[in-house]
């Protein structure tokens, strides 16, 4: 402990060492530009268009930049974003994490980056997202369903996260990031490149962490009703590593723009020893306990590439712009082998994988897509296509989901029109189409089978060669009325989404819960309907946002636990069975601020969320991972200090309501009070601006449980405290 805090405060005195030397060197760099300058202008021109589009859009969107996301900088992109109302993370561990919009997740949130899909292996509740928030310059988060826009899968709403925009003609540049946080003794950096002559332009990024077990404010937890203490209250085993590629070069011309895009995220983190798959007491506390920093079995590797391709040209009235790309995703979760159910006691020399490798996951995605946007009189209209195919491969001792091929394909139509200053409506249809081929898979093991008072041995078939097709239609309509300082808007829609091969054909051991899914090759396509309402009100001083929204489903997917249990594959684990039923949902989210002074401001942020199943064996229970009510308290002050510029200090308090209505085996979460602290500022340095902040995130280390973290099913509570320093150190030449 001593060891890595020492460490970590001798990480922050290397930042403050850095900034000096290259305030000296930035002295001596002579410049007929001014960064600056052109910095600030490209920020107006942005808030400019935010606000725009929040008026003239009928869907709930929020818009965050990349300041932002350093102010609230977390252990993954998501979590940097969850002080936005209705927006939750599912959490494993301080590194992965995946969206949670308005209660909805998995594969009814779809990730965008780039204007290309996301596609890993989202349906895991231990399985992140793949991005660098350090390569994140501007999110848009789209509260609610998006199928007009992206098709299947988007039925909960949107991440997108939008390209870099092009450097300044004639400029040469970058920065320089650096972060260090306490609680998990994490060191990152992040190095960027770019430039640009007057049509060409590059724009690269290195990232790299390195973080060690993270701490809770506990020493003991139960997992399983076994009492588990903690070495120094750390998490055995949460260590992690992260190595990040990314590269953007093209062209851009006056009605000519190509843009190809590379990046390659690797990562390596550990699951928590006592709680995955294993018996806590057969645990190797001694070894999981000598290091916080090493990463030993059971652990995850995940690797994604991904390329594209963007290329729009103007004809005339007409934008039209084309998408091509390419993304592989390779998943490998590593644990000692131990032999469930009638799996041998020795793992056999001759298998096709290692003995430690206990699954395995190879995803190749090909997709692409295209779209006009042109105008006639007052009618602002889009067309676009998009194909998407994949092809996921399996291997491991372990077996979950069969392999499969997949492709997507659609086509729709969007019309926004202007009827006058203050009266905008929007119509859009579209059309899609799936298929899914899923293939057998046998037990690369003998089980004895009994049949007619005879007992031989069988290698079981855990999957049959299945193939499914789905097709829809949905719809989208919207109005907005923008009178002077109130906004109105109102959107009503249908989305759709295809059920994925683990809802479809999974048939095995979760060895991550201690239960047994099996899928249902029945089921079919989830479809949602949702009315969302918007209403702004815009002074000087003050502005109030309200987003309420109802939402029914009338074949809702979900995993329903059974009384049966499974006798071939484990110690009798309880067999969870795919299911549908009809759910309604609804709820809201608040937002208000009020400036007391021009540099003293106050904010409220508040969620609520309804969620209950109409139909099937689980009739008159909500869903998982809903989140309770919350409000977040913020107090902002802003002071002009002289040599500084848009400094800050910032406290906030978010009270979480107790979550009572749970869907079983779900357990109550209590009510929580957590404080966070932060400041920060931008220091002249030469000719540029090093922004620095600091947080202190768990202000009190208050142990509480959060209703939506994967670790909470063993009641396990969130990292204490944890103070972060990051600094973004930019730099530029002149040509």
């Amino acid at each position: 402990m001593k060891n890595a805090q020492f460490l970590f405060w001798k990480y922050c005195f290397l930042l403050f060492s850095l900034v000096f030397s290259i305030e000296v060197i930035s002295q001596n760099q002579p410049s007929e530009k001014k960064p600056e300058i052109k910095e600030l202008k490209e920020v107006l021109i942005n808030g400019n268009s935010i606000e725009k589009r929040k008026k003239e859009e009928s869907l709930n969107v929020e818009t965050v930049n990349n300041s932002f996301i350093q102010r609230n900088l977390g252990g993954s992109l998501m979590q940097s974003l969850q002080k936005l109302p209705g927006v939750k993370t599912i959490s494993i561990g301080s590194g992965g994490s995946k969206p949670l919009i308005r209660g909805l997740s998995f594969n009814q949130v779809i990730v965008v980056e780039n204007g290309l899909k996301h596609e890993g292996q989202q349906w895991g509740a231990d399985h992140g997202l793949e991005i660098d928030q350090y390569a994140v310059n501007r999110v848009e988060i789209i509260k609610g369903p998006s199928s007009f826009i992206y098709g299947s899968d988007a039925v909960g709403g949107a991440v997108n996260i939008k390209p870099l925009p092009l450097p300044f003609k004639n400029t040469f540049g970058g920065n320089v990031d650096l972060t260090g946080k306490s609680n998990n003794a994490q060191f990152g950096s992040s190095f960027n490149l770019f430039g640009r002559n007057e049509n060409w332009s590059f724009d690269t990024r290195v990232t790299t962490m390195d973080y060690g077990d993270y701490r809770v404010p506990t020493d003991t937890v139960h997992v399983y009703s076994y009492a588990v203490p903690l070495y120094k209250n750390h998490l055995r085993n949460t260590a992690g590593r992260e190595l990040d590629f990314h590269l953007s070069t093209g062209y851009s011309g006056e009605n000519l723009k190509s843009v190809f895009y590379f990046s390659n995220v690797y990562t390596k983190s550990g699951f928590f020893a006592n709680a995955h798959g294993l018996e806590p007491r057969n645990v190797d506390a001694e070894l999981h306990d000598k290091s916080s920093r090493d990463i030993l079995m059971p652990y995850q590797q995940v690797n994604h590439l991904k390329v594209s391709n963007t290329t729009s040209f103007q004809v005339k009235n007409h934008a039209f712009e084309t998408q091509i790309g390419f993304q592989k995703n390779f998943r490998r979760e590593w644990s000692h082998y131990v032999n469930h159910g009638y799996m041998p006691p020795i793992y056999p020399e001759d298998m096709y994988a290692p003995q430690d490798l206990e699954r395995q996951y190879d995803k190749d995605v090909w997709s692409f897509s295209a779209k006009d946007e042109f105008a006639v009189k007052r009618h602002q209209i889009t067309v676009g296509t998009n194909v998407v195919s994949q092809q996921n491969a399996i291997s491991g001792w372990s077996f979950l989901i069969p392999a499969f091929t997949q492709i997507n394909a659609g086509l729709f139509v969007y019309d926004k029109i202007e009827l006058n200053e203050k009266w905008f409506v929007h119509g859009a249809v579209r059309y899609d189409y799936g298929k899914i081929k899923m293939k057998s898979y046998y037990d690369w093991f003998e089980s004895p089978v009994s049949e007619n008072n005879q007992t031989q041995l069988e290698y079981l078939q855990r999957s049959q060669d299945l193939t499914k097709t789905f097709k829809s239609f949905t719809w989208s309509a919207g109005v907005n009325y923008n009178p002077g300082n109130l906004s109105l808007k109102a959107n009503l829609g249908s989305s759709f989404r295809m059920p994925i091969a683990k809802e479809l054909a999974s048939n095995g051991v979760n060895y991550h819960y201690f239960r047994f899914e099996k899928g249902n090759p029945n089921l079919d396509a989830e479809r949602s309907y949702q009315l969302d309402l918007g209403m702004e009100w815009q002074q000087q001083n003050w502005s109030f946002q309200l987003t309420p929204f109802l939402n029914y489903f009338p074949n809702f997917i979900y995993l329903n636990p059974t009384a049966a249990h499974d006798i071939y594959y484990g110690a009798g684990n309880q067999v969870f069975e795919y299911e549908q039923s009809k759910v309604f949902r609804y709820g809201a989210e608040l937002q208000t601020s009020y400036y007391f002074l021009k540099s003293l401001s106050a904010t409220i942020a508040a969620e609520y969320l309804y969620s209950e199943q109409k139909s099937g064996s689980k009739k008159g229970y909500t869903l998982p991972f809903s989140p309770p009510p919350s409000v977040l308290f913020g107090l902002n002050y802003e002071p002009q200090i002289r040599f500084l510029k848009e400094s800050y200090f910032a406290v906030d308090y978010r009270i979480t309501a107790p979550q009572n209505q749970i869907v079983p085996p779900e357990k109550k979460t209590a009510e929580s009070h957590v404080f966070n602290l932060a400041f920060g500022t931008k220091i002249k340095s030469g000719k540029q601006d090093i922004s620095f902040s600091f947080q202190i995130q768990n202000l009190f280390n208050t142990k509480y449980l959060n209703h939506t973290s994967f670790y909470r099913l063993i009641e396990l509570p969130e990292a204490g405290r944890n103070i972060i320093v990051s600094m973004k150190i930019p730099f530029s030449f002149s040509r």
